[in-house]
């Protein structure tokens, strides 16, 4: 049996991390149809057949960029709130937020809503099968919180979760529009302002 050398295989992963990476930003950029596989492999320090090798071709790579951003959206989302779990804490709604504002800048939302209108079979089905897994991670975050305010929503979860997620998408799209004064984002102090808002009509929704 052959052994593969020591750091092989974080090697390999450190790769095709790069590649998504470089992907996404090309994406942010300029959008998914534009993308081309020799700008995100210079922008990645590959060559591109080795983005050939991960990935096939464009749209698998696109399709696993969605799964991808998905998975590390929600794995951060969760983690929002890890350290209030079995206590009772209003600064939850405040660590919330700081994960919204840091996803507002990251930008990887924007991204995912780009491949969400891109008309190819294997986006298509990772985007819908993202969709579903945003929406339980929103669900599960709403239970979350109220739990640690000590709320118990009068409407069902899952409906308040998918309300988040369209909120959250919607901001995501704000932030990535300029303003005619200046050139600078809408995700600052206006984007505080509506989630503030938006929460207390949440918890509103709660005995």
């Amino acid at each position: 049996m052959t052994v593969a050398p020591l750091g092989a295989h974080s090697a390999r992963r450190s790769a095709t991390e790069r590649i998504l990476e470089a992907a996404a930003r090309r994406i942010a950029s300029g959008g998914a149809t534009a993308l081309a596989l020799s700008d995100v492999a210079r922008d990645a320090g590959v060559s591109k057949a080795l983005i050939h090798y991960h990935f096939q071709d464009k749209e698998r790579l696109l399709a696993r960029l969605v799964s991808h951003l998905a998975e590390t959206l929600i794995a951060r989302e969760r983690e929002a709130l890890a350290e209030y779990e079995h206590q009772h804490n209003p600064l939850a709604v405040d660590a919330l937020w700081h994960w919204l504002e840091a996803e507002l800048k990251r930008g990887d939302i924007r991204v995912l809503l780009e491949l969400d209108a891109y008309r190819e079979a294997a986006v298509q089905g990772a985007a819908r099968r993202a969709a579903s897994l945003r929406r339980a991670a929103a669900k599960d975050t709403v239970e979350r919180l109220f739990t640690v305010l000590d709320l118990k929503p009068r409407v069902e979860s899952s409906l308040l979760g998918n309300v988040v997620v369209a909120f959250v998408d919607g901001l995501a799209l704000d932030s990535g529009l300029t303003t005619e004064d200046a050139g600078t984002t809408s995700s600052g102090p206006a984007a505080r302002v509506a989630f503030d808002v938006f929460w207390l009509a949440m918890l509103s929704l709660a005995e």
